[in-house]
Protein backbone atom coordinates (compact mmCIF):
# COMPACT_ATOMS: atom_id res chain seq x y z
CA UNK A 1 0.00 0.00 0.00
CA UNK A 2 1.61 3.27 -0.78
CA UNK A 3 2.90 5.63 1.80
CA UNK A 4 0.48 8.04 3.69
CA UNK A 5 0.03 11.48 1.79
CA UNK A 6 -0.59 13.69 4.75
CA UNK A 7 -3.07 11.80 6.10
CA UNK A 8 -4.94 10.93 2.96
CA UNK A 9 -5.05 7.63 2.51
CA UNK A 10 -4.18 6.57 -1.41
CA UNK A 11 -4.78 3.37 -4.32
CA UNK A 12 -6.06 0.02 -3.04
CA UNK A 13 -6.48 0.94 0.55
CA UNK A 14 -9.97 -0.28 1.52
CA UNK A 15 -10.58 -3.85 2.49
CA UNK A 16 -13.27 -4.65 -0.40
CA UNK A 17 -17.01 -4.54 0.24
CA UNK A 18 -18.65 -7.46 -0.94
CA UNK A 19 -21.64 -6.55 -3.44
CA UNK A 20 -25.02 -6.52 -2.43
CA UNK A 21 -25.88 -8.81 -5.45
CA UNK A 22 -23.77 -11.28 -4.95
CA UNK A 23 -25.30 -14.75 -3.03
CA UNK A 24 -26.07 -14.28 0.59
CA UNK A 25 -26.79 -10.42 0.37
CA UNK A 26 -30.19 -9.61 1.24
CA UNK A 27 -30.89 -7.12 -1.83
CA UNK A 28 -31.40 -8.36 -5.78
CA UNK A 29 -31.26 -5.64 -8.38
CA UNK A 30 -31.34 -6.16 -11.84
CA UNK A 31 -28.75 -3.42 -13.07
CA UNK A 32 -24.97 -2.52 -11.99
CA UNK A 33 -25.81 1.62 -12.06
CA UNK A 34 -28.44 4.18 -12.84
CA UNK A 35 -27.03 7.50 -13.41
CA UNK A 36 -29.22 10.72 -12.95
CA UNK A 37 -28.72 13.44 -15.93
CA UNK A 38 -27.30 10.00 -17.49
CA UNK A 39 -27.00 11.68 -20.46
CA UNK A 40 -25.38 14.76 -20.17
CA UNK A 41 -21.78 16.33 -20.15
CA UNK A 42 -20.95 14.21 -17.25
CA UNK A 43 -23.21 11.51 -16.62
CA UNK A 44 -22.69 10.12 -20.05
CA UNK A 45 -19.02 9.55 -20.49
CA UNK A 46 -18.80 7.95 -17.00
CA UNK A 47 -21.87 5.69 -17.84
CA UNK A 48 -19.90 4.51 -21.17
CA UNK A 49 -16.66 4.28 -19.10
CA UNK A 50 -18.81 1.84 -16.55
CA UNK A 51 -20.16 -0.14 -19.35
CA UNK A 52 -17.04 -0.73 -21.60
CA UNK A 53 -15.71 -2.35 -18.06
CA UNK A 54 -18.48 -4.50 -17.64
CA UNK A 55 -21.26 -2.76 -16.04
CA UNK A 56 -25.07 -2.61 -16.97
CA UNK A 57 -25.86 0.92 -16.81
CA UNK A 58 -29.20 2.75 -17.00
CA UNK A 59 -29.21 6.39 -18.26
CA UNK A 60 -32.27 8.39 -16.97
CA UNK A 61 -32.92 11.85 -18.29
CA UNK A 62 -35.55 14.35 -19.05
CA UNK A 63 -34.22 15.04 -22.25
CA UNK A 64 -36.02 13.16 -24.65
CA UNK A 65 -33.73 14.33 -27.54
CA UNK A 66 -30.77 13.26 -25.51
CA UNK A 67 -32.21 9.98 -24.66
CA UNK A 68 -33.68 9.57 -28.16
CA UNK A 69 -29.87 10.39 -29.35
CA UNK A 70 -28.19 7.87 -26.39
CA UNK A 71 -30.18 4.82 -27.02
CA UNK A 72 -29.05 5.15 -31.17
CA UNK A 73 -25.33 5.30 -29.92
CA UNK A 74 -25.19 8.62 -31.02
CA UNK A 75 -23.85 11.11 -28.56
CA UNK A 76 -25.76 14.71 -28.02
CA UNK A 77 -22.67 16.23 -27.67
CA UNK A 78 -19.07 15.73 -29.20
CA UNK A 79 -17.12 14.17 -26.60
CA UNK A 80 -13.37 12.66 -28.30
CA UNK A 81 -13.50 9.08 -27.61
CA UNK A 82 -16.71 8.55 -26.69
CA UNK A 83 -18.67 7.82 -30.29
CA UNK A 84 -17.72 4.03 -30.60
CA UNK A 85 -17.72 3.01 -27.75
CA UNK A 86 -21.43 4.23 -26.62
CA UNK A 87 -22.04 2.32 -29.53
CA UNK A 88 -20.48 -0.77 -28.65
CA UNK A 89 -22.06 -0.60 -24.90
CA UNK A 90 -25.54 -0.06 -26.35
CA UNK A 91 -25.83 -3.02 -29.02
CA UNK A 92 -24.44 -4.75 -25.86
CA UNK A 93 -27.16 -4.12 -23.78
CA UNK A 94 -24.99 -3.00 -21.44
CA UNK A 95 -26.49 0.49 -21.47
CA UNK A 96 -29.53 1.28 -22.30
CA UNK A 97 -31.38 5.23 -21.94
CA UNK A 98 -34.35 6.04 -20.71
CA UNK A 99 -36.76 9.38 -19.79
CA UNK A 100 -38.45 6.71 -17.32
CA UNK A 101 -37.44 7.59 -13.63
CA UNK A 102 -38.71 4.25 -12.55
CA UNK A 103 -35.58 3.02 -13.54
CA UNK A 104 -33.75 4.29 -10.87
CA UNK A 105 -35.44 1.37 -8.48
CA UNK A 106 -33.84 -1.39 -10.26
CA UNK A 107 -30.22 -0.24 -10.26
CA UNK A 108 -27.45 -1.45 -6.86
CA UNK A 109 -25.60 1.90 -7.36
CA UNK A 110 -27.58 5.30 -7.89
CA UNK A 111 -25.27 8.54 -9.38
CA UNK A 112 -26.84 11.82 -9.02
CA UNK A 113 -24.86 14.05 -11.83
CA UNK A 114 -27.41 16.78 -11.94
CA UNK A 115 -27.24 20.16 -10.00
CA UNK A 116 -28.89 22.39 -7.74
CA UNK A 117 -29.73 21.76 -4.10
CA UNK A 118 -30.13 18.25 -3.52
CA UNK A 119 -33.88 17.93 -2.77
CA UNK A 120 -35.22 20.33 -5.61
CA UNK A 121 -33.02 17.81 -8.32
CA UNK A 122 -33.85 14.65 -6.61
CA UNK A 123 -37.80 15.75 -6.15
CA UNK A 124 -38.81 13.43 -9.15
CA UNK A 125 -37.54 10.81 -8.96
CA UNK A 126 -36.52 9.94 -5.18
CA UNK A 127 -39.72 8.47 -4.43
CA UNK A 128 -37.72 5.34 -6.37
CA UNK A 129 -34.71 4.80 -4.28
CA UNK A 130 -35.04 1.91 -1.90
CA UNK A 131 -33.43 -0.22 0.32
CA UNK A 132 -29.86 -1.93 -0.34
CA UNK A 133 -28.92 1.05 -3.00
CA UNK A 134 -25.62 3.24 -2.61
CA UNK A 135 -26.37 6.61 -3.42
CA UNK A 136 -23.73 8.64 -5.06
CA UNK A 137 -23.29 12.40 -5.45
CA UNK A 138 -21.29 13.51 -8.59
CA UNK A 139 -21.65 16.62 -9.05
CA UNK A 140 -20.98 19.94 -7.24
CA UNK A 141 -22.89 19.99 -3.95
CA UNK A 142 -22.60 23.28 -1.70
CA UNK A 143 -21.10 22.52 1.71
CA UNK A 144 -23.31 20.25 3.58
CA UNK A 145 -24.92 18.53 0.08
CA UNK A 146 -23.70 15.26 0.78
CA UNK A 147 -26.15 14.89 4.73
CA UNK A 148 -28.66 16.76 3.02
CA UNK A 149 -28.84 13.42 0.96
CA UNK A 150 -28.18 11.37 4.18
CA UNK A 151 -31.22 13.33 5.51
CA UNK A 152 -33.16 13.19 2.70
CA UNK A 153 -32.50 9.43 2.75
CA UNK A 154 -33.79 8.63 6.12
CA UNK A 155 -36.73 11.00 5.52
CA UNK A 156 -37.88 8.08 2.79
CA UNK A 157 -37.30 5.36 5.38
CA UNK A 158 -34.49 3.68 3.02
CA UNK A 159 -31.37 1.39 4.32
CA UNK A 160 -29.17 3.42 1.56
CA UNK A 161 -25.78 3.84 1.76
CA UNK A 162 -24.35 7.64 0.36
CA UNK A 163 -21.32 8.45 -0.64
CA UNK A 164 -20.42 12.04 -2.34
CA UNK A 165 -17.62 11.06 -5.21
CA UNK A 166 -16.96 14.58 -7.06
CA UNK A 167 -16.39 14.87 -10.78
CA UNK A 168 -13.21 16.73 -11.58
CA UNK A 169 -12.89 15.62 -15.31
CA UNK A 170 -12.44 18.28 -17.92
CA UNK A 171 -14.47 18.13 -20.97
CA UNK A 172 -12.80 16.97 -23.88
CA UNK A 173 -11.29 14.81 -21.84
CA UNK A 174 -13.49 12.23 -19.72
CA UNK A 175 -12.69 9.00 -21.86
CA UNK A 176 -9.07 9.18 -20.58
CA UNK A 177 -9.20 11.05 -17.36
CA UNK A 178 -11.85 9.43 -16.37
CA UNK A 179 -9.06 6.08 -16.15
CA UNK A 180 -6.23 8.12 -15.65
CA UNK A 181 -6.93 10.63 -12.39
CA UNK A 182 -7.08 9.72 -8.91
CA UNK A 183 -10.81 9.47 -7.92
CA UNK A 184 -11.66 10.86 -4.25
CA UNK A 185 -14.05 8.82 -2.54
CA UNK A 186 -16.18 9.62 0.27
CA UNK A 187 -19.47 8.54 2.77
CA UNK A 188 -19.68 8.79 6.45
CA UNK A 189 -19.67 4.71 7.05
CA UNK A 190 -17.06 2.09 6.70
CA UNK A 191 -19.62 0.25 4.66
CA UNK A 192 -20.39 3.24 1.66
CA UNK A 193 -16.99 4.04 1.35
CA UNK A 194 -16.26 0.81 0.20
CA UNK A 195 -18.82 0.28 -1.27
CA UNK A 196 -18.11 3.97 -3.43
CA UNK A 197 -14.58 2.75 -3.57
CA UNK A 198 -15.42 -0.89 -4.86
CA UNK A 199 -17.79 0.95 -8.12
CA UNK A 200 -14.75 3.51 -9.37
CA UNK A 201 -11.88 0.79 -8.92
CA UNK A 202 -13.89 -0.03 -11.95
CA UNK A 203 -12.53 2.94 -13.71
CA UNK A 204 -9.32 3.97 -11.88
CA UNK A 205 -6.64 2.15 -9.24
CA UNK A 206 -6.01 5.54 -7.42
CA UNK A 207 -8.49 6.19 -4.94
CA UNK A 208 -8.60 9.17 -2.13
CA UNK A 209 -10.46 8.76 0.68
CA UNK A 210 -12.32 11.58 2.28
CA UNK A 211 -15.09 12.53 4.66
CA UNK A 212 -17.47 14.26 2.88
CA UNK A 213 -17.13 17.55 3.86
CA UNK A 214 -13.46 17.16 3.01
CA UNK A 215 -14.27 15.91 -0.30
CA UNK A 216 -16.81 18.83 -0.79
CA UNK A 217 -14.86 21.40 -0.22
CA UNK A 218 -11.58 19.81 -2.30
CA UNK A 219 -14.29 19.93 -5.73
CA UNK A 220 -14.85 23.80 -4.73
CA UNK A 221 -11.20 24.77 -3.75
CA UNK A 222 -10.09 22.87 -7.10
CA UNK A 223 -12.55 24.92 -9.45
CA UNK A 224 -11.85 27.84 -7.09
CA UNK A 225 -7.89 27.78 -7.56
CA UNK A 226 -8.31 27.11 -11.03
CA UNK A 227 -10.77 30.47 -11.06
CA UNK A 228 -8.34 32.81 -9.59
CA UNK A 229 -5.45 31.85 -11.32
CA UNK A 230 -7.46 32.37 -14.57
CA UNK A 231 -8.39 35.93 -13.13
CA UNK A 232 -4.51 37.10 -11.93
CA UNK A 233 -3.75 36.23 -15.73
CA UNK A 234 -6.71 38.29 -16.95
CA UNK A 235 -6.05 41.03 -14.74
CA UNK A 236 -2.24 40.67 -16.01
CA UNK A 237 -3.65 40.69 -19.41
CA UNK A 238 -5.32 44.20 -18.95
CA UNK A 239 -1.98 45.85 -17.68
CA UNK A 240 -0.33 44.54 -20.61
CA UNK A 241 -2.59 45.41 -23.39
CA UNK A 242 -3.28 48.93 -21.40
CA UNK A 243 0.67 49.75 -22.38
CA UNK A 244 0.03 48.25 -25.89
CA UNK A 245 2.10 45.06 -25.59
CA UNK A 246 1.36 41.60 -25.78
CA UNK A 247 0.43 39.59 -22.55
CA UNK A 248 0.81 36.13 -24.85
CA UNK A 249 4.45 37.52 -25.64
CA UNK A 250 5.54 38.88 -22.54
CA UNK A 251 4.49 35.11 -20.78
CA UNK A 252 5.95 32.90 -22.95
CA UNK A 253 9.15 34.76 -22.40
CA UNK A 254 8.66 34.20 -18.91
CA UNK A 255 8.19 30.56 -19.01
CA UNK A 256 11.36 29.85 -20.89
CA UNK A 257 13.62 27.46 -18.40
CA UNK A 258 11.82 29.21 -15.32
CA UNK A 259 9.68 26.25 -13.76
CA UNK A 260 8.32 28.64 -11.10
CA UNK A 261 5.92 30.88 -13.71
CA UNK A 262 4.90 27.44 -15.09
CA UNK A 263 1.76 28.07 -13.86
CA UNK A 264 0.84 31.50 -14.85
CA UNK A 265 -2.30 30.31 -17.74
CA UNK A 266 -3.01 32.61 -20.98
CA UNK A 267 -5.47 35.53 -20.64
CA UNK A 268 -8.83 34.24 -21.60
CA UNK A 269 -12.92 34.24 -21.05
CA UNK A 270 -12.78 31.97 -18.04
CA UNK A 271 -16.46 30.45 -17.93
CA UNK A 272 -18.25 26.93 -18.36
CA UNK A 273 -20.73 25.36 -16.24
CA UNK A 274 -18.16 24.92 -13.03
CA UNK A 275 -15.21 26.99 -12.28
CA UNK A 276 -17.38 30.92 -11.72
CA UNK A 277 -20.35 28.68 -10.31
CA UNK A 278 -17.68 26.55 -7.65
CA UNK A 279 -16.24 29.33 -6.97
CA UNK A 280 -19.61 31.53 -6.21
CA UNK A 281 -20.32 28.35 -4.35
CA UNK A 282 -17.72 29.46 -2.13
CA UNK A 283 -18.69 32.80 -1.67
CA UNK A 284 -22.18 32.06 -0.59
CA UNK A 285 -20.87 29.90 2.07
CA UNK A 286 -17.60 31.83 3.63
CA UNK A 287 -18.17 36.10 3.77
CA UNK A 288 -15.06 36.10 4.36
CA UNK A 289 -13.96 34.35 0.54
CA UNK A 290 -12.86 37.91 -1.09
CA UNK A 291 -10.06 36.83 -3.41
CA UNK A 292 -12.88 34.89 -4.96
CA UNK A 293 -15.33 38.06 -4.99
CA UNK A 294 -12.52 39.51 -7.03
CA UNK A 295 -12.13 36.34 -9.24
CA UNK A 296 -15.52 36.96 -10.09
CA UNK A 297 -15.43 40.38 -11.11
CA UNK A 298 -12.31 40.54 -12.76
CA UNK A 299 -13.36 37.42 -14.98
CA UNK A 300 -16.84 38.36 -15.77
CA UNK A 301 -15.71 41.41 -16.28
CA UNK A 302 -13.14 40.54 -19.18
CA UNK A 303 -15.94 40.90 -21.65
CA UNK A 304 -16.62 44.48 -20.72
CA UNK A 305 -12.71 45.24 -20.62
CA UNK A 306 -12.54 44.11 -24.53
CA UNK A 307 -16.06 45.95 -25.06
CA UNK A 308 -14.18 49.46 -23.68
CA UNK A 309 -11.56 48.89 -25.43
CA UNK A 310 -13.06 48.17 -28.96
CA UNK A 311 -15.43 51.20 -28.09
CA UNK A 312 -12.28 53.53 -27.52
CA UNK A 313 -9.99 52.42 -30.61
CA UNK A 314 -13.79 51.57 -32.77
CA UNK A 315 -16.66 53.84 -33.93
CA UNK A 316 -18.70 50.67 -32.93
CA UNK A 317 -21.80 52.38 -33.88
CA UNK A 318 -20.37 52.07 -37.69
CA UNK A 319 -18.85 48.66 -37.43
CA UNK A 320 -20.09 45.27 -37.98
CA UNK A 321 -17.88 42.94 -35.48
CA UNK A 322 -17.56 38.92 -35.82
CA UNK A 323 -16.81 36.72 -32.70
CA UNK A 324 -14.76 33.85 -33.36
CA UNK A 325 -16.09 30.69 -30.90
CA UNK A 326 -18.76 31.07 -28.99
CA UNK A 327 -18.26 28.46 -26.51
CA UNK A 328 -16.77 28.55 -23.63
CA UNK A 329 -13.38 26.79 -24.09
CA UNK A 330 -11.53 25.11 -27.32
CA UNK A 331 -12.08 22.40 -28.45
CA UNK A 332 -16.39 21.50 -27.23
CA UNK A 333 -19.49 22.92 -28.04
CA UNK A 334 -20.28 23.55 -24.69
CA UNK A 335 -21.50 27.08 -24.58
CA UNK A 336 -22.83 26.80 -21.12
CA UNK A 337 -22.15 30.27 -18.77
CA UNK A 338 -19.56 31.13 -22.43
CA UNK A 339 -18.32 35.06 -21.61
CA UNK A 340 -18.46 35.36 -25.79
CA UNK A 341 -22.52 35.26 -25.23
CA UNK A 342 -22.09 38.39 -22.68
CA UNK A 343 -19.67 39.76 -25.37
CA UNK A 344 -22.42 39.29 -28.08
CA UNK A 345 -25.16 41.01 -25.95
CA UNK A 346 -23.28 44.25 -25.08
CA UNK A 347 -21.86 44.40 -28.50
CA UNK A 348 -25.37 43.87 -29.75
CA UNK A 349 -26.10 47.37 -28.01
CA UNK A 350 -23.13 49.10 -29.16
CA UNK A 351 -22.03 47.49 -32.62
CA UNK A 352 -23.94 48.16 -36.43
CA UNK A 353 -24.02 44.15 -36.27
CA UNK A 354 -22.72 41.37 -34.74
CA UNK A 355 -21.75 37.91 -36.47
CA UNK A 356 -21.18 34.79 -34.41
CA UNK A 357 -19.46 31.86 -35.68
CA UNK A 358 -18.27 28.51 -34.37
CA UNK A 359 -16.64 25.40 -35.92
CA UNK A 360 -17.93 22.98 -33.23
CA UNK A 361 -21.48 24.61 -31.82
CA UNK A 362 -24.49 23.12 -33.13
CA UNK A 363 -27.11 24.75 -30.88
CA UNK A 364 -27.08 28.06 -31.90
CA UNK A 365 -29.35 28.36 -34.68
CA UNK A 366 -28.02 32.21 -35.34
CA UNK A 367 -24.27 31.52 -35.96
CA UNK A 368 -23.30 31.71 -39.30
CA UNK A 369 -20.11 30.44 -41.25
CA UNK A 370 -16.52 31.74 -40.71
CA UNK A 371 -16.54 32.39 -44.26
CA UNK A 372 -19.67 34.82 -43.96
CA UNK A 373 -18.29 36.32 -40.66
CA UNK A 374 -14.49 37.11 -42.43
CA UNK A 375 -16.27 38.56 -45.54
CA UNK A 376 -19.11 40.77 -43.84
CA UNK A 377 -17.07 42.07 -40.54
CA UNK A 378 -14.90 45.06 -40.22
CA UNK A 379 -12.74 43.55 -37.02
CA UNK A 380 -13.29 40.50 -34.96
CA UNK A 381 -12.79 39.22 -31.70
CA UNK A 382 -11.58 35.92 -30.51
CA UNK A 383 -14.44 34.62 -28.30
CA UNK A 384 -12.64 30.52 -27.54
CA UNK A 385 -9.33 29.44 -29.13
CA UNK A 386 -10.46 26.60 -31.19
CA UNK A 387 -7.79 25.93 -33.19
CA UNK A 388 -9.17 26.50 -36.55
CA UNK A 389 -8.50 29.89 -36.01
CA UNK A 390 -4.22 28.96 -35.57
CA UNK A 391 -4.40 29.25 -39.63
CA UNK A 392 -6.65 32.31 -39.60
CA UNK A 393 -6.28 34.73 -42.80
CA UNK A 394 -7.14 37.80 -42.88
CA UNK A 395 -5.97 41.29 -43.23
CA UNK A 396 -9.12 42.39 -40.42
CA UNK A 397 -7.77 43.92 -36.98
CA UNK A 398 -8.02 40.72 -34.73
CA UNK A 399 -8.85 41.48 -30.67
CA UNK A 400 -7.34 37.94 -29.84
CA UNK A 401 -7.03 37.67 -25.58
CA UNK A 402 -5.82 34.27 -26.20
CA UNK A 403 -2.93 35.22 -28.41
CA UNK A 404 -4.16 32.28 -30.50
CA UNK A 405 -3.58 33.88 -33.98
CA UNK A 406 -0.09 34.91 -32.89
CA UNK A 407 -1.11 38.08 -34.17
CA UNK A 408 -0.78 40.03 -31.01
CA UNK A 409 -3.77 41.84 -29.18
CA UNK A 410 -4.91 45.27 -30.99
CA UNK A 411 -7.09 46.76 -28.28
Amino acid sequence: MPGDRRGIRVNRWYRGARSVTEPGCAFLFSRDVAIIGGCGHVGLPLAVALAARGATVACYDISADAVAAVSAGVPPFREPGIQLALRAAVAAGRLIATTNPAVIGGAEHIIVTVDGPVERSLASCSRYFGDGQLLVLRSTVAPGGTARLEKLAADLGIDADVAFCPERIAEGSAMTELAELPQIVSSRTGRGLDRAARLFMRLTPVLVPMSPEEAELAKLFSNAWRYISFAAANQLYAIANDRGLDYERIRRGMLIDYPRAASLPPAGFAAGPCLPKDTIELIHASTGFTLGQAAVAANEGLADYVLARLARRYDLACARVGILGMAFKAGTDDIRASLSYRLRRMLAGRARQVLCTDPWVRSDPELVPLSAVLARSDLLVVGAPHPEYRRLETDLPVADLWGVTGRGVLI
